[in-house]
């Protein structure tokens, strides 16, 4: 399946490049408007960045918990650090705890940022558009199907103009 994805500066534009497609014999239900009064990003299923920034980091928090402690406890053990002097095995247990917290913050900061930032691909800057007040029109369907909608919306000069591919095995 390919997709086609314009920015068009405004609601007019969108309209006007709509019915340009439709008056090309394109079929309507492969072709949206998305914007104000449209289609919004959630409903057509763009990626939301905060939500893959989620499952980074709790893809993470399972690794680096377990390792934070196990490394905590361990550092305590070796060094010999009093943390409290109780002693015994209370010491590195609070190294270890300590450990785990660590895993859980590297796991926030490293995983949340990274999903933010490349777990979205595309969708973040076609979001920023549609918040901007901007609309966007896509086409789904064949490479033979995008290549004449691309001749289509060139006319309506958009901000961008962009051609995806998803992989066959996604």
């Amino acid at each position: 399946m390919n997709y086609l994805v314009a920015v068009l500066p405004d609601r007019i534009k969108a309209e006007e490049a709509y019915s340009a497609l439709e008056k090309e014999g394109l079929p309507t239900h492969q072709v949206d408007i998305l914007g104000n009064g449209y289609k919004s990003a959630d409903e057509y299923g763009l990626i939301d960045p905060n939500q893959q920034a989620r499952k980074g980091a709790t893809r993470l928090v399972y690794w680096l918990i377990p390792f934070g402690f196990a490394a905590g406890y361990a550092f305590n053990l070796l060094t010999g650090i009093e943390i409290i002097p109780a002693g015994g095995v209370i010491n590195p247990l609070i190294g270890g705890l300590l450990g785990a917290a660590s895993g859980a913050l590297g796991a926030f900061v490293s995983g949340g940022s990274t999903g933010l930032t490349v777990g979205s691909g595309d969708a973040l800057p076609y979001r920023n558009r549609l918040n901007a007040g901007k609309y966007l029109i896509v086409v789904k369907g064949t490479e033979e199907l995008t290549r004449q909608a691309t001749r289509v919306l060139r006319q309506f000069e958009p901000e961008n103009i962009q051609g995806y591919a998803k992989p066959s095995g996604a």
